[in-house]
């Protein structure tokens, strides 16, 4: 037999709030904003009967005891939005309060009445309204007793009931209840204004659970990256580079536009098994190995290469980075060379064979025997996360606030949500960059555990419909409350197929998309701006050659590098608001599956961009684009111009159709800035 259902500890609480947005998961993972961006949240708020409603929205830095309240506006059906401010960093809570609220439902009615000429009505309104204007003059005065003040609002209150009583025992009034709705009556809305700054809300609902919305500043959502070895840039060739010799490609990278360098792992590199040229197991004399292959018995993760030079030296490299308006982000990889520190003094932090061997880090068939794991199943699990945490400490004890994480999926979950936390709490400005190239679910959890942003599938994302879905799922999707894409074209682990073909089209189209498709996005250089394209094997995306393992040399002046192209596109994007976001972007219609057309807007008014690509490296492509949207409602059907910043040329456009043509051997790509006032026509230059 079933136990009888609990009375509720107060069941005259008819305010219902349905759904408080946005949120994520029901509220178990903070959404994402930047700061000065404020946060709109939408509540569905009702009663039963037909009594008014009334809602707060409550809101708080994350351990302040004290709420801030915001009226709820509504909109319709049952819908009520309100804004939170977000001035500064960290962690913001909030929730929301309904009330069926007397007063509110008091003047609706009272008004009809009123219109209606029902006198005796209206006289026994008029009492009613008396006796709420005095519980309210009640409630202001013990809010004046417990915060302190003069006279003022109870006073006007009790003025305001005398007045109403004396009214409904008016005949005057009975007999005409229209003049009532004069500028001194009590429809005029200053009684409205008043009563409302003290409700009766002893009856109100609070909805089950407070949100939480992480404030990250504006390089976590609008940053473009690039990324390069220090080894491979000492003056003499063949020789291993420092990180003063690293200093002199930072105006090369300022001139490109870029404002993230991220650095690979810049610690000791293991002796033991250390990895060849192409990835081959053994290494000859002087081969460098792979950076990822961290520690050595110079040091671990808080200690630098001694080849690259000192903690003193990456002070001046991370200073004169800043110098160029560059910040440095350096390389999280919680793994271990055989010979790292934490070997030796920390055995129990890594699996063992049956042999009593370390294991190595293993993808079967293939195996890294420059590399072990860290056991995130340990017994000594808390003094290993409290020593991972201390290394992020420590870089950041040093200025660096960005961090590209390797491989976070292979770790554990728990653990990044606890660390990024914690760390975040003391350094609201840090940055974590999630390479994790694994499956959707996972990609998205590491995003509402706290990475700020995520590598994507962008790069073998290659046809329209592939390019229009997956844009579509992370600026419109669930996914936009808390995943920031990050857009690479090729990395060091990456030469997609499309690379390999080698086609100067191809890399400025993958170029374009992912700087503009996407509000923050990189490239690793110097392969992506010489074209490099040769794979180590044929089916291998690896590079041949790779960095990973070598030392290479770079020609950065040859005629045909792409530098030039990546300096203007940077610069568009610098100079378009609409760029520097993902949430309005909009697909258009072209008729050809080899053009692809898209828009973005700024909610400030800024010009929006219209960016039109050819994905056909090697024919003419040409369609009519079909403007619809936000696009469409700026221009509507007036003739119009839109310059193209990539390419050059102003074009006169009319209406919502307009033809596009696009020659790969010229320019694959069209970055159009739309302008709604049409300029005279003696100013246009037609190409």
């Amino acid at each position: 037999m079933s136990r009888p259902a609990a009375l509720p500890d107060e069941g005259r609480r008819r305010a219902q709030i349905d759904q408080l947005l946005p949120q994520v998961d029901g509220g178990r993972f903070p959404v994402k904003r930047i700061v000065g961006e404020p946060l709109h949240v939408e509540a569905h708020v009702f009663a039963d009967g037909h009594d008014q409603v009334a809602a707060v929205l409550l809101h708080r830095k994350a351990g302040a005891e004290e709420w801030t309240e915001t009226r709820f506006t509504f909109v319709e059906n049952d819908v009520w939005t309100a804004s939170l401010p977000l001035d500064e960093l960290g962690r913001y809570e909030y929730t929301a309060e309904a009330w069926a609220d007397p007063f509110l439902t008091w003047i609706r009615d009272l008004e009809k009445w009123v219109r209606a000429g029902a006198g005796e009505e209206v006289a026994v309104e008029l009492q009613v309204g008396a006796r709420l204007a005095e519980e309210a003059a009640a409630r202001a005065r013990a809010k004046r007793e417990k915060e302190g003040g003069g006279e003022g609002p109870a006073e006007e209150l009790e003025g305001w009931s005398h007045r109403l009583l004396r009214w409904s025992r008016d005949p005057s009034v009975a007999d005409d209840p229209g003049s009532l709705l004069g500028t001194e009556g009590p429809l005029d809305g200053t009684l409205q204004r008043l009563a409302a700054r003290f409700p009766d809300r002893s009856r109100s609902t609070r909805y089950g659970r407070e949100l939480e919305v992480v404030v990250d500043r504006q390089r976590a959502r609008f940053s473009a990256w690039y990324e390069f070895f220090p080894r491979s840039f000492s003056p003499e060739p063949g020789a291993h580079g420092t990180l003063r010799d690293a200093r002199r490609m930072l105006p090369y990278i300022r001139e490109m536009g870029f404002d993230v360098v991220y650095l690979p792992p810049i610690h000791p590199i293991g002796r033991i098994n250390r990895k060849g040229r192409n990835n081959r197991r053994t290494s000859e004399a002087g081969e460098p190995g792979s950076p990822w292959a961290i520690g050595a018995e110079e040091g671990g993760h808080t200690a630098v290469h001694t080849d690259l030079g000192t903690l003193e030296d990456f002070r001046a490299f991370r200073e004169a980075a800043e110098d160029e308006g560059i910040e440095v982000a350096l390389d999280l990889a919680y793994q271990c060379a055989p010979d790292h520190p934490w070997v030796e003094d920390h055995p129990q932090w890594f699996r063992h064979l049956p042999d009593g061997s370390i294991r190595y880090a293993e993808n079967p068939p293939k195996k890294y025997e420059d590399i072990y794991p860290l056991d995130f199943e340990t017994e000594e699990w808390p003094e290993m996360w409290r020593e991972l945490k201390g290394v992020v400490e420590h870089w950041a004890s040093h200025g660096v606030r960005t961090f590209r994480v390797d491989n976070p999926h292979t770790k554990a979950l728990p653990f990044w949500e606890w660390m990024i936390t914690e760390l975040k709490a003391k350094h609201p400005d840090l940055i974590f960059l999630s390479e994790a190239f694994t499956r959707p679910k996972m990609m998205y959890r590491l995003a509402k555990l706290g990475f700020t942003q995520s590598y994507t599938y962008f790069a073998w994302r290659n046809t329209k419909t592939e390019l229009t879905r997956y844009m579509e799922e992370l600026a419109h999707g669930e996914a936009r409350e808390f995943f920031r894409p990050n857009f690479w074209p090729n990395t060091p682990d990456i030469l997609t197929e499309e690379l390999q073909s080698g086609k100067r089209p191809v890399f400025i189209s993958r170029l374009v998309l992912a700087a503009t498709l996407s509000s923050s996005y990189g490239i690793y250089g110097p392969p992506f701006e010489l074209m490099e394209h040769t794979p180590r094997q044929p089916g291998s995306e690896e590079y041949l050659d790779s960095e990973k393992y070598q030392i290479r040399n770079w020609d950065l002046d040859r005629e045909d590098s792409l530098k030039a192209v990546i300096g203007r596109v940077n610069r568009i994007r610098r100079e378009s608001p609409a760029l520097q976001r993902n949430e309005t972007i909009r697909f258009h219609s072209v008729g050809n599956d080899q053009l692809l057309a898209y828009s973005k807007t700024d909610p400030e008014g800024t010009p929006p961009v219209l960016v039109v690509v050819n994905l056909d490296p090697d024919h003419v492509q040409s369609g009519w684009v079909e403007l619809d949207g936000p696009v469409l409602d700026l221009v509507g059907e007036r003739a119009f111009h839109v310059e193209d910043r990539l390419g050059g040329g102003r074009f006169l456009w009319e209406g919502a159709r307009n033809y596009v043509e696009l020659d790969p051997a010229l320019t694959p790509a069209h970055i159009f800035r739309i302008q709604s006032r049409l300029r005279t026509e003696v100013e246009f230059e037609y190409f």
